[in-house]
């Protein structure tokens, strides 16, 4: 099973445990991004796990490029050249005070990147699976294009496109947003969104539901699925549920439509360690589930799972196996010692 996901890798800089910015002298160092976070955890779950991006040839290229390649992920599609690897600044947040993300990715080489620089025919040549995320086309007009070749290329290989909405108000507007998806939509096979998210892009909401009070319809979200369905004709629909009580404490849960039914996962309580990639950890579940031959049931809640654990993984990078996942989707959710 080859997976490819294409993105940007960018270096994550962070004040140790829950200082503010301004309060910190020190910054730790590791690599993160939605696409590369999904390629890790296939990774570690045994898949053939395939990134491509592009990268500077200068030594913070080479660190990024390695924080792949101790994980398993294949980096023989990496480009190199460009000026620089993309940053972004992340201060956890504590109880009732949110975390922050601040990005300096403007002129970074992917974003600067061609849609000639990447050769999709050579690149999706035996891939089961190609994934994306809005992220990567909101960094341009140049991005939007090489997102829309891929996943054209994807399809004549016989692997099934997902796509995770993931809209970044940060870096492009709404109507931006919608133009570019609309498009980019019509290669997908398999969506995976949120209430935020569907709202942000397609204007497609979920009613009576506020995630800022805690108030979940499931109804509304079977509406969200059933609307992007509908818009689309994706083959399947996968909605996460996402409940904050506040910064450190989160309730989790998401669904799966497959245009006839609804598949609920088990709801989780999460106490946070962070919270970034819990989106793409989910993401890699799905696809290693599927992949896999899971039933519907069965890969909701190997997703939902696998995104519960990566939320107590300091780090963009969610570092279980299988087995972990697996026992804690049976229902061992005690957090027992294991000796």
């Amino acid at each position: 099973m080859k997976v490819v996901t294409f993105g940007e890798l960018m270096l994550r800089l962070e004040p140790p445990g829950y200082l503010r910015f301004v309060q910190t002298e020190n910054l730790s160092a590791t690599f993160g991004g939605a696409e590369a976070n999904v390629a890790i955890s296939l990774a570690n779950f045994g898949v053939d796990s395939c990134y491509v991006t592009k990268l500077p040839s200068h030594e913070i290229g080479q660190a990024a490029v390695n924080s792949l390649r101790k994980f398993g992920v294949n980096t023989q599609y990496i480009i190199r050249g460009g000026p620089r690897v993309g940053i972004y600044y992340n201060e956890r947040g504590a109880s009732q005070r949110g975390s922050k993300c601040i990005y300096d990715r403007a002129g970074s080489s992917i974003q600067l990147s061609k849609p000639e620089d990447f050769d999709w025919k050579q690149i999706m040549h035996g891939a089961s699976w190609f994934h994306i995320t809005g992220i990567t086309p909101a960094l341009g007009p140049n991005l939007v294009q090489s997102c829309i070749e891929a996943a054209e290329e994807a399809h004549k290989a016989g692997a099934t496109v997902s796509l995770d909405l993931n809209y970044r108000a940060k870096l492009w507007s709404r109507e931006e947003a919608n133009k570019a998806m609309t498009e980019l939509c019509k290669y997908v096979d398999i969506c995976i969104a949120n209430e935020d998210d569907a709202a942000d892009v397609f204007g497609i909401k979920a009613e009576n539901t506020d995630t800022t009070k805690g108030e979940l319809s499931t109804e509304g979200y079977k509406s969200v699925a059933r609307q992007l369905m509908e818009k689309f004709a994706f083959k399947k629909v996968a909605i996460t549920l996402r409940t904050s009580i506040n910064a450190n404490r989160n309730d989790w849960q998401a669904l799966l439509y497959d245009g006839k039914d609804f598949f609920f996962s088990k709801k989780y309580e999460i106490w946070i360690v962070d919270r970034v990639g819990g989106g793409d950890s989910f993401t890699a579940g799905l696809i290693y589930s599927l992949l896999s031959g899971k039933s519907n049931q069965e890969a909701v809640e190997f997703a939902v799972a696998a995104s519960c654990l990566k939320h107590t993984i300091e780090g963009d990078f969610n570092m279980v196996s299988v087995a972990e996942v697996e026992k804690l989707a049976s229902g061992n959710a005690s957090g027992r010692i294991q000796r």
